[in-house]
């Protein structure tokens, strides 16, 4: 059997074989990432508006570590593919009105948002990584896995957004996003999503693309 050709590969696989891909979900081995970013200043000046109204939110700094670490542990070589397999929205015009949004493809991956006087983080997964049997079951979710993620089982709750194997997560707190991101199954479960949606091709949300936030999400 031929294989594919180069010209006929998208998203990473241009970059990154089917091995690599799966090494990285589990965690056992670092992707190599490009040095320098490709950066475009009009788009970057369009959003500093945006970016400065966010920095004068109580929460602006934890927004920021936390968006520091989802991109250093679940975006795949965040340098090389940057804006155009992945993105980040600064106070997004959206009717949810989150403060961050990180999209790839035509999916949303991650959001956060003003929750009181604390945020709250938005996970969009697949629906089998979090069912006892990994089938895609509305009514078998593993709700143990999800509590013991979490701080507090409280913090947590979950939804079924349209499309198929398509699962939600709402995580209250900064405590709980902390721990949730540090639990290795979520971990996997994220990665493997991401991938999914950066492997379709190149990212539709690259116009509202902030890099001023993606400046902190790319630090370390």
């Amino acid at each position: 059997m031929s294989k594919t050709p180069l010209s006929c590969t998208t998203g990473l696989r241009q970059f990154l074989n089917v091995e690599q891909q799966r090494n990285w979900i589990e965690g056992r081995t670092n992707l190599p990432d490009a040095d320098e970013r490709l950066e475009s200043m009009e788009l970057r000046f369009k959003y500093v508006g945006r970016f400065q109204k966010l920095l004068a939110r109580p929460q602006a700094q934890e927004v920021l570590k936390i968006l520091r670490l989802y991109g250093q542990n679940c975006i795949p070589m965040p340098r090389k593919t940057e804006r155009q397999y992945w993105s980040v929205s600064c106070l997004p015009s959206t009717s949810d009105k989150p403060i961050v949004r990180v999209n790839a493809s035509w999916m949303e991956l991650f959001a956060i948002y003003v929750d009181g006087e604390s945020i709250r983080a938005r996970f969009i997964v697949h629906l089998s990584d979090f069912i006892t049997d990994h089938s895609p079951a509305q009514d078998q979710v593993d709700e143990f896995l999800l509590e013991h993620c979490v701080t507090t089982p409280k913090d947590v709750s979950y939804f079924f957004p349209r499309g198929e194997d398509i699962f939600g997560i709402n995580v209250r707190g900064s405590a709980s996003i902390h721990k949730f991101l540090a639990a290795p199954y979520v971990l996997r479960a994220i990665r493997r999503f991401n991938l999914t949606h950066m492997n379709r091709g190149r990212n539709a949300y690259q116009a509202s693309h902030c890099y001023s936030v993606a400046d902190h999400i790319l630090e370390g």
